[in-house]
C-alpha cells in the first residue's frame, strides 16, 4: 500500500504475517494496526486493504457460498474452543466439569490455580484442555510438569495420545553443565522426587534457563512447609522458582488439599498467590479469598452432558472368615510373642526399644496380611540370628536415613513413590534385623516355636475364603485384588493359577517381578511383567484377574473392564483403601463397582475396624447435615488425619483388655473428625469454586462431529475427493495443507468420534490440535469473503467479533464471534453465540465454488439489514457476559439466504 494513500480508523488491512486487523490510527508511511491480541505499527507498504463489507454491499460484490461459509466456520470454531476446549482431540469423550474447570482458568492468565477434583475425574484431560488453547496462540510454549516418578510415563503417553502435547521426560544423565538441557527443551515432564535432589548443580542451571511460562504440579500436596521443620525439598525449589521469577503460571493439582494442619495449607497457597496468602496470617483472613485460587469438584456432583450424574454407587461387601486350629495356634503364639517384646522393650533405652516396637509393628502388620508373608520374614531372621549375621542392619539404616532426609515431612504415607519401599522395610525390619537387635533376651526358642506354628498351617482360610467368594459371587467377571505384601501376592496368584488355570493373573509391584508363584505342575516359579503391560493386558480382557500390590494404588486406570475389588488385605489407613478403590471408581466405569473386603471378626484388629468404619459414618453424617449439597468428604476427613493415629490403633489395640477396648478406642480418636477438623472442611469446600448443574446450560454441546460440515467443505473447496466407509473419512491432503512433516499426503480412517473400540487403533481422532485440520482452519480464515447467499439459510445473518480494547487485560479470551439473526418479517433481531452460529452454518449448503444465486436483491434492504444487524450487538454488548474491560464490535460480513 503506497504511504500516501489515507487510512481511515476501522479500515481493514492485512499484513502478509499478522494476518487481518483494523486501523487504529494513520501515521503517514506507518499505520497503528489491531490485530486480534495486539497493536503493531508497520509499514504502510507491508499493508494491503482487505475486505470491506459495508464496500462490498455497495457494490454488490457477492463471494462465493462455500468461501463465506468456511470463513465463518472456522472462525466459530476456534472461537468456541477457547473458551472451552470442547474440540480438542482427547480420545475420551469430554465431562462438564472439565470443560467448566478450562474455562476458569482461561479466564485469567497468568493463571495461579489449585485444582483439588477428586481422584478419578480427569486431571490430565483437564491438563490437556487447558495447554491446547494456550498453545496454539503461542501464549504458553516452555511447559514444566512435576510428578511423582510413578506417573512421568503416564503424564507423557496421554497428554501425547489425547492431544497431541509430546512432552520430553527428564533423564538426569542428560542434564549436564555442557548439555544446556534446560533451554534446549521446552515442555518436560520430570519425578519431583528426582528434580528436588540438587545433583551435579542441577539447580542452578534449572535457575539461570529461560522462565517457564506454565509448571504444573500433580499431587501438589507433597510440597510441604512447616512452621517447626521447614520446608520439604520440593517446596523449596518450587519457592526458589518463584523468588527467581521462573514461573509465569502454575497449576497445581492434588486430591487433598488440605493435610490437617492450617500452617502447612497456607503455605501450599502462599507459593501460588503469596499477595493472598501467608501461613502466619490468621485463617478467618484467608478463607474469603480461597474461592479466587481453589477449585474443587467431586463425584457426586459431576454429570455428564444431559445432566446424568456420573459415578455410580460403590457397593461395599464385607466378609467374614474364622482361623483353621492351625491358624488359631500360630497367631496365639505371634500375640504372646509381641507382648513379651513389647515388656522387653520397654526395659530398654529409649533409641533402642523404639527399634523394637518398629520390628514388631512389622511383625504385625505382616501377620494381618496372611501367614506366608510373616513366615518368609521369621524364617529369614531365625536363620541370620543362627548365624550371628549382621548383614543388612547397616542397610536398613540407611534406607530409613534416606527416607527422613528426602524430607523430613513427607512420610511413605504421603508419598506413592516410597509405598513398596515401606512395605519391603516392614519385611527386612522383621528378617534382616541384626542380633544386635534382639526383640526378646531369649529370642531363638521363641522365633523356632513361631516358624514351627506358621510352618503348621497348610492352608490359609483367608485365601479359602476369597476364592469361594470368587466362585459363588464373581464367577464370570474380571476381579482386580489388592494387597501390602508380595508374599501374600504370590500366594494368591498361586490359589488363582491353581483354581483357574495357567495365564489367568498378572500381578503389579514396585519390582516388576515376583517369585514362589505354584504353577499347575506344583513348581514354584518366578516372573516378571512391567506394570504398564500388566494393566494394558487386564484392561484388554486378556487376563482375568489382576493382583497388585500399592505401587498399582495411583496412576493406572484399571476402569475399562473391571468393577470388582477385594482386599486381600487393609492397611492401616483408611485413604489408602479410597486410593486403592479409585483405580476402580473413575470416570469411564460403566457398572457401580463392588467392593469386597475381608476379615476374620475374631481379631482385635476386626474390632478396631468395626469402631473406625463408626466413627467416619458419624463424621459423614456430620458434614452431611451442616453442608447444602452432601458429597463424599471422606477424602478430605482423611487427609487431614495424621497417619500415625492409625499406626497406634492397631499397632496397641492387642495390649488393651477386650472390656477396656471402647474407652481407650474413644480417648485415641476423640480429636479425629472433631469440631476443629469438621469446620475446617466445612470452610474448604463451602469457599471453593465449583461446578454444579446450573452451569451446565452455559456449556455448548458440541462435539468433534460438528466439525465435520466444515472439514469436508474445505476438501471440496481443494477439490479433493471424499471416501467414507461408515464413519470413517480417507482423502489425499490438499497441497497447501502440506506445510511440515506432521501432515500427511494421505489420510485413512480419520473419526469425527471419540470412541474407539477395541481394534479401532487404525483410526484417528481429527480435532483442534490436528496437523491437517489446523492447516484447513488457517487456510479458510485467509479467506476474505464477507457477503454471500446461502442454501440453507432461514433468515439474513450478520456476523461480527467483539474484541476487548484493553489490549493488556488479563485472560486468554481477547475476542469472541457472535452472529445476528435479521428477519425480514418485523420481528427483532437475536444474537446468537459463536456456538449457536456453528450449528446454523452446519446447517446451510453451497454449489462448490459457484455463486448462491443470481436473483438481484435491493442494495437499501441489504445496507438496512445489515445495520440492524450491527447495532442490535452494539446495544447487548454490557448483556454478554463476556470478561472484556471495553468491549468493542467488529463487523465481519453478511450472509443472506438464496432463496
Amino acid at each position: 500500500m503506497d504511504a500516501a494513500v489515507a487510512l481511515n480508523t476501522d479500515d481493514v488491512v492485512v499484513h502478509e504475517d499478522l494476518g487481518r486487523g483494523t486501523v487504529i490510527v494513520d501515521r503517514g508511511a506507518t499505520a497503528v494496526v489491531r490485530f486480534d491480541e495486539r497493536l503493531e505499527e508497520c509499514e504502510k507498504s507491508s499493508l494491503r486493504p482487505g475486505p470491506q463489507i459495508d464496500k462490498d454491499i455497495r457494490q454488490g460484490h457477492w463471494s462465493p457460498a462455500i468461501d463465506a461459509i468456511t470463513y465463518f466456520q472456522a472462525a466459530a470454531i476456534l472461537s468456541v474452543n477457547d473458551q472451552w476446549g470442547v474440540f480438542s482431540r482427547s480420545q475420551i469423550a469430554l465431562l462438564p466439569h472439565q470443560l467448566w474447570v478450562c474455562h476458569q482458568v482461561l479466564r485469567q492468565w497468568p493463571a495461579r490455580q489449585l485444582i483439588a477434583d477428586d481422584v478419578g475425574l480427569g486431571k490430565t484431560i483437564e491438563a490437556g484442555l487447558i495447554l491446547w488453547p494456550l498453545i496454539s496462540k503461542k501464549l504458553t510454549q516452555r511447559i514444566l510438569i512435576l510428578c511423582p516418578a510413578g506417573l512421568v510415563d503416564q503424564w507423557q503417553f496421554r497428554l501425547r495420545t489425547m492431544f497431541d502435547i509430546r512432552l520430553t521426560p527428564y533423564m538426569s544423565a542428560a542434564d549436564t553443565p555442557k548439555a544446556d538441557y534446560w533451554n534446549g527443551n521446552n515442555q518436560v515432564v520430570a519425578s519431583l522426587p528426582t528434580l528436588r535432589q540438587d545433583n551435579n548443580g542441577r539447580h542452578d542451571r534449572l535457575l539461570s534457563a529461560e522462565p517457564w511460562d506454565l509448571l504444573i504440579v500433580d499431587e501438589a500436596h507433597h510440597l510441604n512447609a512447616d512452621e517447626h521443620q521447614g520446608a520439604t525439598l520440593g517446596y523449596a525449589l518450587i519457592r526458589k522458582l518463584m523468588e527467581h521469577g521462573k514461573i509465569q503460571s502454575a497449576l497445581f493439582f492434588t486430591g487433598t488439599p488440605h493435610r490437617g494442619k492450617p500452617y502447612n495449607f497456607w503455605a501450599l497457597l502462599h507459593l501460588l498467590r503469596p499477595d493472598l496468602f501467608d501461613p502466619d496470617r490468621p485463617d478467618a483472613e484467608q478463607i474469603p479469598h480461597l474461592r479466587d485460587i481453589l477449585i474443587r469438584n467431586n463425584k457426586q456432583s459431576v454429570v455428564d452432558m444431559q445432566g446424568r450424574k456420573l459415578f455410580k454407587p460403590i457397593h461395599q461387601y464385607p466378609t467374614t472368615y474364622r482361623y483353621n486350629d492351625a491358624e488359631r495356634d500360630f497367631y496365639s503364639n505371634l500375640t504372646s510373642f509381641i507382648a513379651s517384646g513389647r515388656a522387653y522393650a520397654s526395659t530398654l533405652s529409649k533409641h533402642e526399644g523404639k527399634q523394637v516396637m518398629l520390628v514388631l509393628i512389622a511383625m504385625q502388620k505382616l501377620a494381618s496380611s496372611s501367614v506366608a508373608a510373616i513366615r518368609k520374614a521369621l524364617k529369614g531372621r531365625l536363620a541370620r540370628l543362627t548365624r550371628e549375621k549382621e548383614r543388612l542392619q547397616t542397610l536398613l539404616a540407611e534406607e530409613q536415613a534416606r527416607l527422613a532426609q528426602s524430607s523430613k515431612l513427607v512420610s511413605a504415607e504421603d508419598d506413592a513413590d516410597l509405598l513398596d519401599l515401606q512395605q519391603a522395610l516392614d519385611e527386612l525390619s522383621v528378617e534382616d534385623t541384626a542380633a544386635s537387635i534382639q526383640l526378646l533376651a531369649n529370642e531363638i526358642p521363641h522365633l523356632r516355636t513361631l516358624v514351627d506354628a506358621a510352618d503348621a498351617v497348610a492352608d490359609e482360610t483367608k485365601v479359602e475364603r476369597i476364592m469361594e467368594v470368587m466362585q459363588s459371587d464373581f464367577a464370570d467377571r474380571q476381579v482386580l485384588f489388592f494387597t501390602e505384601y508380595k508374599a501374600t501376592q504370590s500366594l494368591l496368584m498361586s490359589a488363582l493359577i491353581r483354581q483357574y488355570g495357567e495365564g489367568c493373573v498378572t500381578f503389579i509391584n514396585g519390582d516388576e517381578h515376583i517369585e514362589g508363584v505354584i504353577d499347575t505342575s506344583g513348581r514354584p516359579q518366578s516372573m516378571s511383567v512391567p506394570r504398564e503391560t500388566a494393566a494394558e493386558q487386564f484392561n484388554a480382557g486378556q487376563i482375568r484377574f489382576l493382583v497388585s500390590t500399592e505401587a498399582g494404588g495411583e496412576g493406572i486406570d484399571l476402569q475399562h473392564r473391571c468393577h470388582t475389588l477385594i482386599h486381600v488385605d487393609l492397611p492401616w489407613n483408611p485413604m489408602r483403601l479410597h486410593q486403592r478403590v479409585g483405580r476402580l471408581h473413575r470416570y469411564g466405569q460403566k457398572y457401580p463397582v463392588d467392593v469386597v473386603s475381608v476379615r476374620n471378626e475374631e481379631t482385635v484388629e476386626a474390632l478396631i475396624w468395626d469402631k473406625l468404619n463408626a466413627k467416619l459414618g458419624h463424621i459423614m453424617q456430620a458434614l452431611g447435615s451442616a453442608m447444602d449439597e452432601p458429597e463424599d468428604l471422606l477424602q478430605l476427613v482423611l487427609g487431614m488425619t495424621d497417619k500415625s493415629l492409625f499406626t497406634e490403633l492397631f499397632s496397641q489395640a492387642n495390649s488393651v483388655p477386650r472390656e477396656r477396648l471402647a474407652d481407650w478406642f474413644d480417648e485415641k480418636t476423640k480429636t479425629f473428625g472433631g469440631s476443629a477438623a469438621l469446620d475446617t472442611v466445612k470452610a474448604l469446600v463451602g469457599n471453593v469454586a465449583k461446578f454444579d448443574c446450573q452451569g451446565l446450560k452455559e456449556i455448548p454441546t458440541l462435539d468433534l462431529p460438528d466439525l465435520r460440515a466444515f472439514f469436508e467443505a474445505m476438501l471440496v473447496k481443494n477439490q479433493r475427493r471424499l471416501s467414507w466407509s461408515e464413519d470413517r473419512l480417507s482423502f489425499k491432503t490438499p497441497d497447501v495443507w502440506l506445510t511440515s512433516p506432521a501432515v500427511n499426503r494421505h489420510y485413512k480412517n480419520v473419526v469425527f468420534s471419540r470412541e474407539r473400540s477395541v481394534g479401532e487403533a487404525d483410526a484417528q481422532v481429527i480435532g483442534v490440535g490436528h496437523a491437517a485440520f489446523n492447516n484447513a482452519i488457517a487456510q479458510a480464515l485467509e479467506q476474505e469473503a464477507v457477503l454471500a447467499k446461502i442454501d440453507g439459510l432461514e433468515h439474513p445473518l450478520v456476523i461480527a467479533k467483539v474484541i476487548d480494547r484493553v489490549t493488556l487485560s488479563s485472560g486468554t479470551l481477547r475476542s469472541r464471534i457472535f452472529g445476528v439473526v435479521v428477519p425480514l418479517e418485523g420481528a427483532s433481531p437475536e444474537v446468537v453465540t459463536d456456538d449457536e452460529l456453528l450449528r446454523i452454518l452446519n446447517q446451510t449448503r453451497f454449489r462448490e465454488k459457484t455463486l448462491a444465486s443470481p436473483v438481484a436483491i435491493d442494495k437499501s434492504i441489504l445496507e438496512q439489514t445489515y445495520n440492524l444487524g450491527v447495532e442490535r450487538l452494539r446495544l447487548s454488548l454490557t448483556t454478554l457476559g463476556l470478561p472484556f474491560k471495553h468491549p468493542e464490535h467488529q463487523p465481519l460480513g453478511l450472509l443472506w439466504p438464496a432463496s
